[in-house]
């Protein structure tokens, strides 16, 4: 009996010890194709667009350079409600929040192309009792959320140059 134990035991143990799948990593330019997206628009149509999508998303613009075409922004901070958090609340005074952070880059290739790269990171923050924190930053790899996001972009590209007035050629002057 002793034995069937001691096996089980040890069964267990090892099952318990092995090594979960690991997801492949994925090169620069696999996450470039997923992250960036080109518009035939110039960079000041562009920029205002993401803008404005960020701001109807409900991101805080943290700051933003047209000059530059870099623009960071994060979402408002979120209750963490899971198990996990409940728990640790419950037993060690920590409160986890959640949030969505994101750069933008924005670079023009030519009077009317410009290219869009996102970075989207899923942030949990989490404090203690005694004033502590510390934050756990994963990227977001998911290409769902960065079609849907460039998806608005498009849009509100699409409406601003509908609502510009045209401008005349040289040659009607």
């Amino acid at each position: 009996m002793k034995k069937f134990i001691a096996t089980a035991l040890l069964a267990t143990l090892i099952v318990g010890c092995a090594p979960q799948p690991v997801k492949p990593q994925k090169t620069s330019l696999e996450i470039q194709a997923i992250q960036a997206r080109t518009f035939d628009a110039d960079k000041k149509v562009t920029f205002n667009a993401v803008m404005s999508i960020l701001q109807d998303l409900g991101y805080i613009i943290g700051s933003a350079s047209f000059e530059t075409g870099f623009i960071t922004a994060e979402s408002p901070n979120k209750q963490v409600d899971s198990a996990a958090a409940r728990m640790a609340l419950l037993f060690g005074g920590v409160r986890t929040e959640g949030k969505t952070a994101v750069t933008v880059s924005i670079e023009e290739f030519s009077p009317n192309k410009t290219r869009v790269r996102l970075n989207l990171v899923d942030r949990q923050i989490r404090s203690g009792a005694y004033g502590q924190r510390a934050a756990d930053d994963t990227p977001i790899e998911d290409p769902k959320i960065y079609e849907s996001a460039f998806d608005k972009i498009g849009e509100a590209i699409f409406i601003r140059q509908a609502q510009s007035p045209i401008q005349p050629n040289k040659s009607q002057k």
